[in-house]
């Protein structure tokens, strides 16, 4: 065999091989950029919720005047059908987007969420303690949208400008097929991307390092669980003994 072209085969070998390390490494990397599918599924919950906030809504408003046989009247319509709903909506659902956190112990798409996540919690209990903390940033921008979350607004706010006729048709039509499906899956995702879209969080999925973290987590659960049965068992036990006690003197009282 030609030893130019053994050479140019364990060169092409090596590169590929190192190109699937460093593409496995980057979807494992928490700091990623958020994917299609992700951003997507937190846009869907979000506008989701939005409506949920007024579907029960019983307000009826006025949208014009209209002529009917009786002359000129005003036009109405029930709010939670209207326009008006669906603008305000849809103007708040990527604002939303900047209250998520970026939890980098989490697994996949889990790994976005609202609320501090693990390590500031950690970090502002060590400040709340007096210890000094330097991350290169003021302490007052801890709790500032992180690169990734300002990042998945603006992938928010693209989702909505190409896909608002989606939305309309969706809403107008009242279609029942939930928002998640109708959007990610059956639009705006290829079949290939829509793998985040089943992913909730647990309390289990976390990134590969943590499991022993998780696990003594657990077992001072069980230590607590365990020793606040023993204390309430011994308090029982002593209610027991004192009612005992005042049995046996009122009988002693009477002899």
């Amino acid at each position: 065999m030609d030893t130019q072209f053994v050479f140019i085969l364990i060169i092409t070998c090596f590169y590929l091989a190192t190109a699937n390390d460093i593409e496995e490494a980057d979807r494992e990397d928490p700091h990623r950029d958020p994917s299609k599918c992700e951003v997507c599924k937190i846009f869907t919950i979000e506008l989701q919720h939005e409506f949920d906030k007024s579907k029960d809504s019983k307000q009826v408003i006025d949208i014009g005047h209209q002529l009917d046989a009786r002359g000129d009247r005003k036009k109405r319509v029930k709010y939670r059908t209207s326009e008006m709903r669906f603008i305000e909506a849809t103007e708040n659902v990527c604002e939303e987007v900047l209250k998520y956190s970026l939890h980098a112990e989490r697994q996949g798409s889990r790994r976005f969420a609202k609320g501090m996540s693990e390590t500031f919690k950690t970090l502002h209990g060590l400040v709340d303690k007096g210890v000094k903390v330097e991350l290169g940033i003021p302490f007052e921008m801890w709790d500032q949208p992180s690169a990734e979350i300002t990042v998945m607004k603006k992938y928010c706010e693209q989702l909505l400008e190409n896909h608002e006729e989606d939305l309309e048709e969706w809403y107008f039509n009242q279609d029942e097929t939930p928002l998640i499906q109708y959007l990610c899956q059956d639009r705006a995702l290829g079949k290939d991307e829509v793998g985040c879209l089943a992913e909730e969080w647990t309390g289990r999925e976390r990134v590969s390092g943590n499991e022993e973290e998780l696990k003594t987590e657990e077992e001072e659960k069980k230590k607590k669980k365990k020793k606040s049965k023993k204390k309430k068992k011994k308090q029982l036990k002593g209610d027991n003994e004192t009612e005992n006690d005042s049995k046996h003197k009122h009988k002693h009282d009477d002899l």
